[in-house]
């Protein structure tokens, strides 16, 4: 039985899960190892015919589309703009918490995706927050659900892989309904945050005008770089271009006008991310050719029923990523399931389980054993408070994964007929 390559398959994706959440190393270097060891000695495929389940098309567009923003982030722009969107506060410490949410949104969802934002964001954040006697568990929570709620935009890193999953599962055309789930659950769940801070806060509202500083002008690279990304941001949405080409085309002019250096922009590139993504989507692609993505959703369906396909989808992903990577891990390995999980089950709406899926896995993101809540806790300035942040947002992520089931088993499947 082991010996059969759909088998061995399904057991090599559920060792890269299971090593994603307890080891450092890359689980996409080693989902492409376990690859070509299956697929070629076991399943008696050709290298090549392993090698064609590398995803290319996501691939360019996720390195068009990252090399773009490491621009924006080598050169300071990023961190000019968060800084000028911060003063709009005026020093209302009531207004700062909705500031730092809508700065990491915004950043997040324009292409940098959840982890360039808060690390870009979080330090500024929390500097400015606790000199205005914000606590740092609310910063932390409106940086990173923030940085989390823009995150599935149909043109920020993981919002291209979530789609482009989706697309193989046969699900397209819903850029916007995948976005708009997930930015409302992350708007729900923060507000609550937010309400309690508010009802809490007992202090003055406004901290002396002397103590507000106002950020430096932009230069101009960081102006250039500005008006590229607006022009790309319009381009893709308002022309169609395809996002990663047109990123390449508008990183070759900002590094035409020497708005960065190329050897900086390529060392602050995420491959880590990338290698991650793309070799697990290898190793998923064995699965459908060895029939071991058969044998993984037949494994997923004893867990649910029709009717509660969707919040046990959402609270199984949510504890996996927990530990794991939502964009690396979970979206690609889960995503391609739907259809035959669905079939499985005895039915369900595709486009709710996707979504479901999709916020599951997110709002858990918060946790300080992912990377986001970890950045939380390294940019606090007194480390002697890290043991208590620490904590406060390992309970609030994993109550996440409870309050993701529930939130998806209620609303999933109305928000993907609407």
């Amino acid at each position: 039985m082991f010996a059969n390559p759909a088998v061995l398959s399904l057991l090599a994706l559920l060792l890269a899960i299971g090593v994603s959440m307890g080891s450092r190393i890359n689980v996409g270097l080693l989902a492409v190892a376990l690859a070509w060891v299956i697929g070629v000695y076991a399943a008696d495929l050709s290298a090549a015919k392993v090698l064609g389940g590398f995803p290319s098309s996501l691939f360019l567009t996720l390195t068009g589309v990252t090399l773009l923003f490491a621009i924006a982030e080598v050169n300071g722009t990023l961190h000019g703009l968060a800084q000028r969107a911060l003063h709009l506060a005026r020093g209302d410490r009531r207004i700062v918490p909705f500031l730092l949410f809508l700065i990491a949104c915004l950043l997040s969802a324009t292409g940098p995706g959840s982890i360039s934002s808060v690390a870009l964001v979080i330090p500024v954040a929390m500097s400015i927050g606790i000199s205005m006697r914000l606590p740092p568990f609310l910063i932390a929570l409106m940086v990173a659900n923030g940085a989390n709620a823009g995150n599935l935009s149909p043109i920020s890193a993981v919002g291209i892989i979530a789609n482009s999953r989706m697309a193989i599962a046969g699900i397209s055309g819903e850029e916007f309904k995948v976005m708009l789930a997930n930015l409302l659950a992350h708007v729900l769940v923060t507000a609550i945050a937010y309400l309690i801070f508010v009802l809490r806060d007992r202090e003055a509202a406004r901290l002396p005008a002397t103590q507000l500083v106002a950020p430096p002008a932009l230069d101009a690279r960081q102006r250039a770089t500005t008006l590229v990304l607006v022009l790309w941001i319009a381009g893709v949405i308002g022309l169609k271009l395809d996002v990663g080409l047109s990123a390449f085309a508008a990183t070759c002019i900002l590094l035409l006008a020497r708005t960065a250096e190329e050897a900086d922009v390529i060392r602050k590139m995420p491959w880590q991310v990338l290698l991650m993504v793309c070799g697990v989507a290898t190793l998923v692609a064995l699965l459908e050719q060895t029939g071991g993505m058969d044998l993984f959703t037949a494994l997923l369906a004893r867990l649910a029923t029709a009717d509660s396909v969707n919040g046990v989808m959402a609270l199984v992903t949510g504890v996996i990523s927990a530990y794991s990577s939502t964009s690396g891990v979970v979206l690609p390995a889960f995503l391609p399931t739907i259809p035959d999980l669905l079939q499985r089950v005895g039915g369900g709406d595709p486009l709710a389980l996707a979504l479901s899926i999709n916020v599951g896995s997110a709002l858990v993101d918060v946790a300080p054993i992912s990377t986001l809540g970890a950045l939380c806790v390294a940019a606090l300035p007194d480390q002697s408070g890290a043991r208590r942040l620490f904590l406060q947002l390992l309970g609030w992520g994993l109550a996440m994964t409870v309050v993701g089931g529930i939130l998806c088993q209620l609303f999933a499947g109305a928000l993907a007929a609407w």
